[in-house]
């Protein structure tokens, strides 16, 4: 979702011209060609009284208008050069989506909302679900003057959740056909470009000096081409490449060729034939690409040739119409729509089958590497990782880590996308898993946990898929307890006490020790979170005893915590205090000082809620002393401040506000003001209560 135009279709314009390597897609007032009577039409239909404004009520949804167009009608161009004419008027910007991946399959509303929503830069939680998400985006779109162009709907229902609820935004939806079910809505459809503007279209593709020479010949190429824009780019892009060839010839070749339908079929027929077999061969295998992204590496791997061998064919792709760069810092392709369906043919008519699942398998082989080679960047330097990046070829290593995270910000579309064609081809499930799991660590190296979150939250969801479908308990015990973690962080607990119990049973049916005691410490996390404190108690025992049983002490120290937190909230304090004193001697055995300094602390706190003040004093001096040892300075305050509230409660001012003076030196400017005030005399509480275990764990 950017702010460059994607032209689904093929066809730079309604056509433009395709852009060089390395600038925008988005077309210009220059570049743009025709279509004058439908751009007059279309804003006519922006200020068009609507039947809400007929009956007297205001329009409560944006108008949507709609572009209807075969692929390589221009569709998209004209959709795009509308945005254009009237970016001036929606101040809160132009955003785009594409409703419908190449092959033809609708892309899940859901991802559609996410996208559109990260471009408003309004954060949605990971796992959110499609109404959740459609919602939100129609919040976020309320009170703005935005303008939604939807490129390539299949049907109403793609277009109807994301249209916004005020009339202050406007959609330019583009469609094959109708749109059936959104009311208030007049197609302009499109068909061939008039005379003059195909024959513009054309000397812009071919170079202006042979149409004017023969204008009729030129005449005689656009009726050939059915004036289609997209076919004329391909004809402009073949005379182009050969200087000596007159335009009368190659309309008489188009004319000549076998009925294949339409007439960008037949002349792609032509084009592809004049092709050299290697460049014929990446050109099919570019209908692989996933998404219809490619780059050098991709166009390489699936070849089976040279990066730099790949680069200069798309570049030569690009000169003839067949593929268009994208504007980026890194060089990037796009297969036109209205090509993948003919490549797709030739593939399956001259590749066999094991030919082309290699090339796929070559595809993915290389991304795990360029992932691998992106995340160890990010190692020290010196390490296993870097000293194995060291080994790669030049061409798969990044020159810092700054190039790296920039290359996975770019690819990352065409990386997730890679993720899910490999995961629903189901042949290559051993290359999809390892795809998955470089991808993860890349992107958590680069961006951490918490920012890429949704995108992880995909992920799992997808090795979930293969984890269920390849019978692999031990993976699915993983991917269950990923997606139930993001489920707790979002608060939709019930959902992730469901996975975290399905991830147990995963677990046992792997005898997998680690992912069943972290099962049953995740269910007595979800259970405390639902204040059910019993349950919680009881799964935090389960998973306590088999730490004991493993003699996982560190483990087992934690999870004493654990249950004395839990017992604290239900006001059990004579187990909590058992459950902490465990704690405190299960963290000095394994030489923990900082821990058992906070365990300490918590036992401290619960004698205070149980009533024994002068226990509650004794203890909290003996963690002062040991978080003294620990050198952890912040906790050492924060105690402080407890002994003060202690010894004010005991009737000894003065004490406490030596205590609330030895805080205060040691933090210095980092004691929050509510701790200051208090310090002072204030009545307001100290903010330095300290958290229970559960909170840290």
């Amino acid at each position: 979702m950017t702010d460059q135009a994607v032209d689904t279709d093929g066809a730079a314009a309604g056509g433009a011209v395709p852009s060089p390597a390395g600038a925008a897609l988005e077309p210009t007032k220059n570049q743009f060609v025709g279509r004058r009577r439908e751009l007059k039409e279309l804003r006519a239909d922006i200020d068009r009284a609507g039947l809400d404004t007929l009956s007297g009520r205001k329009a409560p949804r944006a108008r949507v208008l709609l572009v209807a167009g075969r692929p390589g009608s221009g569709r998209t161009a004209l959709a795009e050069e509308l945005a254009r004419q009237l970016a001036d008027d929606y101040p809160d910007g132009v955003l785009r989506a594409r409703l419908t991946e190449p092959d033809g399959a609708p892309v899940p509303t859901e991802r559609t909302a996410r996208e559109l929503l990260d471009a408003l830069d309004v954060p949605a939680p990971p796992g959110a679900d499609e109404d959740h998400l459609t919602e939100a985006l129609r919040g976020a779109l309320k009170d703005r003057r935005a303008l939604l162009v939807l490129d390539d709907a299949a049907d109403a229902e793609q277009v109807d959740p994301l249209l916004p609820d005020t009339p202050d935004c406007l959609v330019v939806a583009v469609s094959e056909g109708p749109l059936t079910g959104i009311p208030d809505v007049r197609p302009c459809t499109l068909g061939g470009l008039d005379k003059p503007a195909a024959v513009e279209l054309l000397a812009r593709a071919a170079g202006p000096v042979r149409i004017t020479v023969d204008p009729r010949s030129a005449e005689s190429l656009v009726e050939a081409c059915q004036a289609h824009p997209a076919t004329l780019v391909l004809a402009g892009g073949w005379l182009a490449a050969r200087p000596k060839a007159a335009v009368a010839d190659l309309a008489k070749q188009v004319y000549d060729l076998p009925d294949e339908g339409s007439a960008l079929a037949r002349v792609f027929a032509h084009t592809y034939a004049s092709l050299p077999a290697p460049a014929a061969r990446i050109l099919r295998f570019l209908s692989l690409a996933p998404a219809g992204h490619v780059d050098p590496h991709t166009a390489s791997a699936l070849a089976g040739c040279s990066v730099s061998a790949a680069r200069a064919t798309l570049d030569d792709f690009v000169g003839l119409g067949l593929v268009r760069a994208v504007a980026s810092p890194l060089p990037q392709y796009e297969v036109p729509g209205c090509l993948v369906p003919l490549l797709r043919a030739r593939t399956e008519s001259q590749d066999r089958p094991a030919e082309v699942q290699l090339a796929r398998a070559r595809m993915l082989e290389r991304t795990v590497r360029l992932l691998q080679s992106c995340r160890a960047i990010t190692e020290p330097d010196g390490s296993a990782a870097r000293k194995k990046l060291a080994g790669l070829p030049r061409a798969l290593r990044f020159p810092s880590p700054r190039a790296a995270a920039e290359w996975l910000r770019i690819r990352q579309p065409a990386l997730l996308a890679a993720a899910r064609l490999a995961v629903a081809d189901g042949e290559l499930d051993t290359l999809a898993r390892r795809l998955m799991a470089a991808l993860t660590r890349a992107l958590v190296a680069h961006r951490g946990t918490e920012d890429a979150a949704p995108e992880l939250y995909g992920i799992h969801r997808l090795v979930l898929d293969v984890a269920e479908r390849r019978d692999l308990p031990r993976e699915r015990a993983a991917a269950l307890l990923n997606l139930a973690d993001l489920d707790a962080r979002t608060g939709r607990t019930q959902d992730a006490l469901a996975r975290y119990r399905a991830a147990l049973d995963a677990g046992r049916e792997a005898a997998d020790p680690y992912a069943t005691g972290r099962a049953m410490e995740s269910v007595g996390g979800a259970y405390q979170e639902l204040g059910d404190w019993q349950r919680a108690a009881d799964w935090f025992g389960r998973a306590l005893a088999q730490r004991l049983a493993r003699g996982e002490r560190t483990d087992a120290a934690r999870l004493y915590g654990r249950i004395g937190t839990v017992h604290t909230y239900a006001g059990r304090y004579g187990e909590a205090l058992r459950s902490w004193s465990s704690a405190v001697t299960g963290h000095r055995k394994n030489g923990d000082v900082a821990a058992q300094a906070r365990a300490l602390s918590e036992m401290a706190r619960v004698q205070e809620y149980a009533g024994r003040p002068e226990e509650s004093l004794r203890t909290c001096q003996d963690a002062v002393e040991w978080a003294r040892h620990a050198k952890d300075v912040r906790l050492q305050a924060a105690l402080q401040l407890r002994l003060a509230d202690t010894l004010e409660r005991l009737g000894d001012p003065a004490a406490a506000r030596l205590h609330r003076g030895a805080a205060e030196r040691m933090l210095g400017a980092e004691l929050p003001e509510d701790a200051r005030l208090e310090s002072n005399g204030g009545a307001q509480p100290s903010a330095y209560e300290i958290r229970s275990a559960s909170a840290e764990d």
